[in-house]
């Protein structure tokens, strides 16, 4: 019977926690898709799950990782066949149901989406979830009528995942941003990605006023709290502000100010439930824009292994960018 590893997560003292096992396909969950996989990625959700610092794993043990893509090595969905090249995000992957940190995974055939010729798996994974979250966000902003010359967008949480792949696709898309980070030494890198300006995060991570001087056009925030409430008061007039992330914690000490005396909308961005069309045109459009060769300044790959290890280092904002996970290494 074949034998293969994964990071699973079991309770110890009342929290999850991730370590590396070995498990058979007979162990896998009973869905009609056998997927071989060869990338996953290392998300903030994925820290939580593997470190116990989140109550991410709503049932367990749970195989971990919210992000695949592999070849199918099995189908009983005729729309699907053996050798066909996937990539899954979200549907409650590390959640309620077993996911990418592994190298076999029974998924179900709704969750899968082709992955475009363009991407290599190790290159697809850089993307993952962060990416594919950000191209949401960005499709957020051109559907409410923002234009490239309409004025300067701030991305929160630039040198994380989400952020860093925004900062690619909006140089690429011809948009003004400007990146925000508590790190002096991302200056450099975020740079690099497009960002034409580089401001502190304590500029955001403070008290808000209700209304203050109007500075963005458009947001992208992957903080949440204090932050995407200074971000809103500082919206233009009918500006938007697309919310993904709340690396700075679930509350929005905000008033209506903004939004009744602006018009400034807020737009939250969810990629786990997010409809199949949806998907299928990030990931076209994700084909379009990004050159695989600029994504080598995004990512590092790393063996499954180390997972427990940068899962902490994660949290304590001590990484950037995009961590691949070489679930065969």
């Amino acid at each position: 019977m074949t034998q293969f590893k994964a990071i699973v997560a079991r309770e110890v003292d009342r929290r999850s926690k991730g370590t590396l096992e070995e498990l058979t396909l007979a162990d896998l969950p009973n869905r009609d898709v056998l997927v071989q996989i060869d990338y996953s990625s290392l998300n903030y959700k994925d820290a939580l799950a593997v470190s116990g610092r989140g109550r991410i794993c709503r049932e367990m043990p749970m195989v971990c990782g919210i992000d695949l893509a592999g070849t199918i090595v099995e189908s009983d969905n005729p729309d699907w066949q053996a050798g066909d090249r996937v990539v899954v995000n979200g549907f409650g992957m590390s959640e309620t149901v077993w996911g990418g940190y592994s190298q076999y995974q029974r998924v179900a055939s709704e969750w899968l989406v082709r992955l475009p010729e363009a991407f290599s798996f190790q290159q697809a994974m850089a993307i993952g979830t962060a990416g594919y979250t950000s191209m949401l966000c960005v499709h957020a902003l051109q559907d409410h009528g923002l234009e490239p010359g309409d004025g300067q967008v701030c991305v929160t949480g630039a040198s994380g995942g989400v952020g860093s792949v925004a900062l690619l696709l909006l140089a690429k898309l011809g948009y003004h941003a400007v990146a925000v980070s508590g790190r002096p030494s991302m200056e450099g890198y975020l740079r690099e990605l497009g960002a034409i300006n580089v401001i502190d995060r304590a500029e955001l991570d403070r008290d808000p006023r209700p209304l203050d001087k109007e500075l963005y056009s458009a947001g992208i925030d992957c903080v949440g709290s204090k932050t995407l409430a200074t971000l809103l008061s500082q919206t233009r007039y009918e500006g938007i502000v697309a919310a993904c992330g709340l690396a700075g914690g679930a509350d929005l000490p905000a008033t209506v100010m903004p939004f009744i005396l602006r018009g400034v909308s807020l737009r939250g961005i969810d990629s786990v439930m997010a409809e199949q069309k949806r998907r299928q045109r990030a990931w076209d459009d994700l084909a379009r824009l990004v050159d695989p060769a600029h994504l080598a300044d995004v990512f590092e790959v790393r063996p499954m292994s180390q997972i427990p290890a940068l899962a902490t280092e994660l949290l304590d904002g001590k990484l950037r960018g995009r961590i691949v996970v070489a679930v065969n290494a």
